[in-house]
């Protein structure tokens, strides 16, 4: 189960993270978000121990989500040492995650 992200925790788990960290910015009304889920599901348990997977609504962490200029969702954010290594908008094949992934690992 991916990580539940606010504005709160953001730093904490995602820029101090020692490993890489995906992060899936979306919002509960969003149809493609939904079906990109599965994916994220899926890479956390090919990638256990090996990286972070978290989610942020949009919606309810809007300093979060300006701070990294997201515009449409799904977006996806791949940091690594606390810097955006990735950025992936719209939905995209569990391969293409993978591939970034593994270039950081």
């Amino acid at each position: 189960m991916p990580t539940v992200l606010t504005n709160d925790n953001f730093e904490k788990e995602v820029i101090n993270s020692k490993k890489p960290v995906l992060v899936d910015f979306w919002a509960t009304w969003c149809m493609p978000c939904k079906m990109l889920a599965p994916a994220i599901d899926a890479l956390e348990t090919d990638f256990t121990d090996k990286a972070v997977f978290a989610k942020l609504d949009v919606d309810e962490n809007k300093e979060i989500a300006s701070r990294y200029g997201i515009m449409s969702i799904p977006t996806v954010l791949l940091f690594k040492n606390g810097e955006i290594v990735e950025q992936f908008v719209g939905v995209q094949p569990k391969a293409t995650y993978t591939g970034a992934l593994n270039k950081y690992i």
